[in-house]
């Protein structure tokens, strides 16, 4: 089970970047994943997450909704994390994970035990 982020970069306020998170030696569509970051000095956070069930719900922290659009890409097996209108504090190493289960997801949580978790893509929001 591999996971395998990438799209990070430096951008500046407003501007725009699209991270891919591609999945190796498992079906991506039967797990719950998520995009989580952690800025330095400061705890991991959960981004946006979505459940693996059919019409799965979608989780977005509040900073977030509205500016970051997350989707599957199922013909590649990939997840995507769209994030438009981006500031200073979305500045971090953004990470995707997935779990089969001890998760939960809901439009106001996403929680869990997402152990399987791919190597970090750095995002600078910076003038």
């Amino acid at each position: 089970v591999q996971l395998q982020a990438s799209g990070g970069g430096l951008v500046q306020p407003g501007g725009s970047l699209r991270l891919s998170c591609a999945a190796s030696g498992f079906d991506l569509d039967s797990y719950h994943v998520g995009w989580f970051r952690q800025a330095p000095g400061k705890e991991r956070e959960a981004v946006s997450c979505v459940s693996s069930f059919s019409g799965g719900v979608t989780f977005y922290r509040d900073s977030v909704k509205g500016r970051f659009t997350m989707s599957r890409d199922k013909g590649k097996n990939m997840i995507v994390l769209q994030m438009n209108s981006l500031n200073v504090d979305d500045t971090a190493v953004y990470y995707c994970a997935a779990a089969l289960r001890r998760v939960v997801i809901t439009t106001t949580t996403c929680s869990g035990d997402f152990s399987s978790r791919g190597q970090g893509t750095q995002v600078t929001v910076s003038s």
